[in-house]
């Protein structure tokens, strides 16, 4: 009973003992408080605040429940020691300050936002463990969890998903809307585990994506309306390994995708005292890091105010840009995109065969066969602040940007194997390592945007600055003044002979302004 005490123990020291408060909204309830009954600034209404509770639970399950010494998401505040073993040259590289395993802090994230989180990796690593002690996180007993959890098999049917009408209301009904419907319990939970969902029948991850994508199910025209929750999915392979292949759209519904790495039998140990002690971490996890709903609520609301820097959305933007662009993929401007080819059903080989203008090595885009889409982007920035919000910061830094990136991107860019870039010394492991080939994307765009000084030196981010204060009472004169700044903008830009992404995109958004000031010059002549 002693050793199961310890199992539940938690540390009395702060994870995080330099953390700077989270900035809130502004509360007019806040005048009315005074300095002790201020309970604000502790977040738990005078326990731990949010984000130290997360942090503890973090800490909790790296340190006793999952054994993952792999911290693999690494930040420094002075130069890390490396060093170079084997004859590949690996580099081992020892972080200066406090690092994570992405196997437990991203589902943390996910539990914490609310968002969609995919395990993938070899049976037996965690996955499901992992997902279980999300659900205990919520609130929820063992038991619950377990029994709530969908197991994917090729048989499983939408009732079995969804529900099933009352046999006797199907014999008795004079009319569908009599008809009763039993829905399945996990449809309530705010914590949702589906274990091999790669495994489910294709008909049946189109009712899936409806609960996931839109919050109700549907069955017979009878719609049951689900809490917003967190989403925990495993599944062993992720390319296509499972009995059915996951339909597209469910596939961009997963926020991000966690890697479970392989056991350290240095850690046996750990494994030999949880059987000897019959102790599972899933029936320990400890009081004080179990979250209420209205706990989850709030978090969801402290991480949202977290600021994202002007500096750090231009690097995003910048690194977004480089991938859509595709000079051949269409006659009018606005459609040379890579979307364009795809849904036109042109073969790849064929479209980069006629795009020759260009360094293949240094362009990004050449890299992938796709873009980002919206929902894509506004994950990263999900994920961005709620980064910056567990380690204590009250804005998002660019370190958090390139630690959380790869794991959103990890299936949503589409590596073009075939690319030069692969080929190059050095870059042939990124075919299989997608989390470094991403890191090392936003590195090369990171250096790129510098090499550019567009932090000192960007026009369209001027004008759009300009515009951005709005027209009303802007002069004639003023107007054509700044249609004639764009024009000469562009003709500068069009002496060049390559046109790449980050540029494209700059020329389209001069274009639209050129348009709104075209359209209010014409307005104030009308008068």
């Amino acid at each position: 009973m002693a050793l199961r005490d310890l199992f539940q123990r938690l540390s009395q020291a702060p994870t995080n003992p330099h953390t700077a408060p989270v900035s809130r909204q502004f509360d007019v309830a806040d005048l009315y408080r005074g300095p002790v009954s201020d309970t604000a600034a502790t977040g738990t209404g005078g326990g731990l605040p949010l984000d130290e509770k997360l942090r503890q639970a973090y800490f909790w399950i790296v340190n006793t429940a999952i054994i993952s010494p792999h911290y693999d998401v690494e930040y420094n505040t002075e130069p890390p020691r490396s060093f170079v073993l084997g004859d590949s040259k690996s580099r081992l590289t020892l972080p200066s300050s406090q690092s994570y395993s992405s196997f437990v802090l991203l589902p943390l994230l996910t539990f914490a936002t609310r968002r969609k989180c995919l395990f993938i990796g070899g049976p037996g690593r965690g996955k499901t463990a992992s997902a279980l002690l999300m659900g205990v996180l919520g609130g929820y007993p063992v038991r619950e969890v377990r029994r709530a959890m969908l197991h994917g098999h090729p048989q499983m049917t939408i009732a079995d998903l969804l529900g099933n009408p009352l046999p006797a209301d199907l014999v008795n009904a004079q009319d569908i809307k009599d008809i009763r419907i039993a829905w399945r319990g996990w449809l309530d939970m705010r914590v949702k585990i589906i274990d091999e969902y790669n495994r489910i029948p294709t008909r049946t991850q189109s009712a899936l994506l409806t609960v996931m994508g839109d919050n109700y199910a549907e069955i017979m025209d009878h719609i049951h309306e689900c809490p917003e929750a967190a989403w925990f999915l495993t599944a062993n392979d992720d390319q296509g390994g499972g009995t059915y292949q996951v339909i597209e759209a469910l596939r961009d519904r997963i926020d991000v995708v966690v890697q479970a790495l392989a056991f350290n039998p240095r850690f046996l140990s750990d494994l030999v005292t949880r059987i000897e002690e019959r102790i599972r971490p899933e029936e320990v996890v400890p009081k004080q890091i179990i979250f209420t709903e209205t706990e989850i609520d709030r978090l969801q609301d402290e991480i949202r105010t977290v600021a994202l820097p002007v500096q750090v959305r231009r690097r995003l933007e910048f690194f977004t840009s480089q991938f859509e662009f595709c000079e051949v993929a269409g006659e009018q401007f606005e459609y040379k995109t890579k979307d364009t080819a795809r849904l036109a059903g042109v073969e790849w080989a064929t479209l980069t065969a006629r795009d020759t203008g260009r360094d293949k090595i240094k362009d990004l885009g050449c890299q992938t066969r796709n873009g980002l889409s919206v929902r894509a982007l506004m994950t990263i920035i999900h994920y961005a602040k709620a980064i910056a919000y567990f380690r204590g910061n009250p804005e998002v830094e660019l370190e958090d940007l390139r630690q959380i990136l790869p794991f959103v991107l990890f299936d949503k860019l589409v590596q073009d194997v075939d690319a030069p870039f692969f080929e190059s010394p050095g870059n042939t492991a990124f075919r299989s390592d997608r989390v470094g080939w991403l890191r090392r994307v936003f590195d090369l765009s990171c250096a790129e945007y510098d090499r550019l000084n567009l932090d000192r030196d960007d026009p369209v981010a001027q004008l759009a600055s300009e515009f951005r204060l709005g027209l009303d009472g802007v002069a004639e004169s003023e107007v054509a003044s700044r249609l004639v700044r764009i024009e000469r903008l562009i003709t500068d830009w069009a002496r060049g002979n390559k046109l790449y992404g980050h540029l494209y995109d700059d020329m389209l958004k001069l274009k639209y302004l050129h348009q709104r000031y075209t359209n209010y010059l014409r307005w104030l002549k009308s008068r």
